[in-house]
């Protein structure tokens, strides 16, 4: 007989056995579980077990905790509380402000429209006078304050009054009426 062909036979004998042995150790396994389902089924229409009072050094922290917590509660109540009025006063002032602003900006608006019927109505007296009186007045302004009226005046009446200046003085009104619009944006 072959040496080889006993061990074979050994493996398969052994491997059986421990089939056979798993089999065994299975089919115990589902009947205690069995039983275990039965036991918990009686046991849940019986009366709850009592718990056994903590000790007293457990219950007294769980009472100091629970009354911190109660005052932490109660200071956050307090807060929501002081939140919400300052919520409500802070809305009540911005309600104010935005009042405020559109009462100013009728207010520039009235201002705006007086100063621009003060220069048109200054602007219409310089155009009235006689272009050698009023470049004698115009040489006299500071040129950015000339310049201002020049180029409000209608075209003939603001070349007259250019003509009746100096050249340096006119050459410097011009130019500064020439560079006000330089740094427009163009698009």
């Amino acid at each position: 007989m072959n040496p080889m062909r006993g061990r074979g036979t050994l493996a398969v004998l052994a491997i059986m056995l421990a089939a056979s042995g798993a089999m065994r150790f299975g089919s115990g396994v589902g009947a205690a579980l069995a039983r275990e389902a039965e036991g918990a089924g009686d046991a849940a229409g019986a009366a709850p077990l009592s718990c056994p009072a903590p000790p007293l050094a457990v219950a007294e922290a769980l009472a100091e905790r629970a009354a911190m917590l109660d005052r932490r509660e109660a200071a956050l109540e307090e807060r929501l509380a002081a939140l919400d009025l300052a919520e409500t006063a802070v809305a009540a002032r911005l309600a104010e402000l935005a009042a405020a602003e559109e009462e100013l900006r009728a207010l520039v608006t009235v201002a705006d429209g007086a100063a621009e019927a003060d220069l048109q109505r200054l602007t219409a007296v310089y155009e009235a006078m006689k272009p050698a009186d009023a470049a004698r007045l115009f040489a006299a302004m500071s040129p950015e304050f000339a310049a201002g009226f020049l180029a409000r005046m209608k075209p003939e009446a603001a070349a007259l009054v250019l003509s009746g200046m100096t050249p340096e003085a006119a050459f410097s009104v011009t130019a500064l009426i020439a560079g006000r619009n330089a740094r427009a944006p163009t698009q």
